[in-house]
């Protein structure tokens, strides 16, 4: 960010703003807490699972005298008692223990996944709600998702544990499907241009938030136990009242009331809360232009965002950065962690789950430094690059483990810096760039199928981690270190810059792709002298 810029960010950067972003990104924080609650306590619960289902969990870890089978153990599947390598039921039980296991482990991996599939049903309706009830409006209905999905799961205990938990979580990945279309929406609305990335970046930092407090949080003296752990899984119920409480406060997206509503007054003491003293004409005089743009092309359904030529490339990349952030395995990382810290030889396992949270936390705060000055498409690259390369040298690690004990902390090493290249690029660029890639008439739909592409590669990946992993061993991270491969590819030639660039420069970006290269370096240069 040059001198200029910078002076004008710190110019724009308002107490209601800075208000308004954080009360928006609680919606992230909670998605985070979601996303991490379920890792640190997953022993006690499969336990509990067990105990009301009568059913003997699997013991992954012993098959050899050296439990060194090359596989990842699932967490929390110690064995009832028996020999080595076996199967032993309570004797109580009278349940077929080649059977009862496997079950035990569709119900817990479905308890891991099933909070995606309610993110994939709502991440359709997202533009619709965004647009019938207002940006604040919309943040304020869906929180009640959020607390019906948190009592379910604080109440666990009462009732039938599995079913509540996955109830709880379904009704929770609800809320978070619609909370992370909304948030995206909103937050690039109220921001200035030349804050637009570091906001964003906030998106990111309130998710390794949440899942950092609740990997603390899910420790066994304080609520990682028996007696506390439904408490753990709805106590981001809390948050969401908080967000309840503070969007009263917020002003609603002054593009939404000037460009969808036609309220140019609104429009306008809007803009004066979130700017202050600044003369708001400027912006008005850009949303007035989106405005005649978005009547020119009409509302775009997402069949049309499919079918048309002129937002095919957009789609493509918006559905390809979240692919990327997913298939990345970062979210094997998020669920698993815990017990490929146990296959890597750590003794605390939780604690050094812990300490990925902290890591996770710290340089996503450096993100939102480094995206402003380095650009996204940059960090974006590096971070898939790094992450590649950590994903070799965690597969090298758990192979050779078995022959030579220090590589236990390779794999421990390989596990930081994979997160940490994570949160450089391919964490928190995709919740912001979509909503960059597109102007107002378009923006709706594409949030809405980019958040479908993102819920359900999330979902994929927490149900069919544990079941690949047993089947890869210790190769499971080379599938996603070739996945990394092509989506650095994808990224290096298709995805655009999008740092300090209006909607429609983006835009325009896209459609220069089938001018002759003599016109697009023109019009390069052409921008480059308007910005300068």
């Amino acid at each position: 960010m040059d001198k200029k810029s910078k002076m004008q960010a710190e110019k724009h950067l308002t107490g209601t703003l800075v208000l308004s972003v954080f009360t928006a990104v609680l919606g992230f924080f909670q998605y985070g807490y979601s996303l991490g609650v379920i890792n640190a306590p997953q022993k006690v619960i499969e336990a509990h699972y067990g105990r009301v289902l009568g059913i003997a969990p699997l013991d992954r870890h012993a098959t050899n005298a050296s439990g060194e089978d090359g596989t990842v153990p699932v967490p929390g599947t110690e064995p009832w008692g028996g020999t080595e390598g076996t199967l032993a039921p309570p004797a109580d039980s009278g349940k077929d223990p080649t059977a009862s296991p496997h079950v035990l482990t569709m119900y817990w991996s479905l308890s891991v996944s099933v909070f995606a599939v309610g993110g994939m049903v709502s991440s359709f309706t997202v533009g619709w709600i965004g647009d019938q009830l207002g940006r604040v409006k919309a943040m304020l209905v869906v929180n009640v998702l959020s607390i019906a999905g948190n009592l379910l799961m604080g109440l666990a205990k009462f009732g039938p544990s599995h079913i509540l938990i996955i109830a709880g979580r379904a009704v929770t990945g609800l809320y978070c499907g619609l909370s992370s279309g909304l948030v995206p929406m909103y937050v690039s609305e109220v921001s200035p241009t030349a804050l637009r990335g570091a906001l964003g970046t906030l998106h990111q930092l309130a998710i390794v938030t949440g899942i950092l407090i609740s990997q603390v949080l899910g420790l066994d003296f304080l609520l990682g136990n028996d007696e506390m752990w439904p408490l753990l899984l709805g106590l981001s119920g809390v948050a969401a009242l908080l967000q309840f409480f503070l969007l009263l406060l917020c002003p609603e997206s002054p593009r939404y009331l000037y460009i969808k509503l036609g309220k140019v007054e609104e429009a306008k003491k809007s803009l004066k809360r979130l700017r202050g003293n600044c003369d708001p004409m400027k912006e008005i005089a850009e949303m007035e232009k989106e405005k005649q743009e978005a009547a020119s092309e009409k509302k775009v359904s997402i069949r049309q965002l499919f079918t048309s030529s002129k937002y095919r490339q957009a789609v493509i990349v918006a559905l390809m950065v979240q692919i990327s952030q997913q298939f990345s395995g970062i979210n094997a990382i998020f669920y698993y962690s815990t017990n490929i810290f146990e296959r890597a030889g750590v003794d605390q396992p939780v604690y050094a789950t812990i300490g990925v949270g902290v890591v996770n936390t710290v340089f996503t705060v450096i993100s939102v430094f480094l995206v402003e000055k380095a650009g996204r498409r940059s960090l974006f690259l590096a971070g898939l690059m790094g992450m590649l390369i950590s994903a070799v040298a965690m597969t090298v690690g758990l192979v050779l483990l078995s022959q030579f004990a220090w590589m236990s902390y390779v794999s421990m090493v390989a596990i930081f810096l994979f997160v940490i290249f994570f949160e450089v690029g391919p964490g928190p660029i995709p919740w912001f760039i979509v909503a960059e890639l597109f102007s107002q008439g378009p923006r709706p739909a594409a949030i809405a199928i980019a958040g479908f592409c993102n819920w359900a590669c999330n979902f994929i990946v927490g149900m069919c981690f544990q079941y690949i992993a047993d089947l890869c061993g210790p190769y499971v991270f080379a599938i996603f270190a070739a996945l990394l491969l092509v989506f650095f590819l994808f990224a290096y030639f298709k995805v655009p810059e999008t740092k300090g660039k209006s909607f429609e420069e983006i835009a325009a970006v896209f459609r220069r792709k089938k001018l002759p290269v003599k016109t697009m370096t023109e019009l390069e240069d052409l921008r480059g002298s308007e910005e300068a």
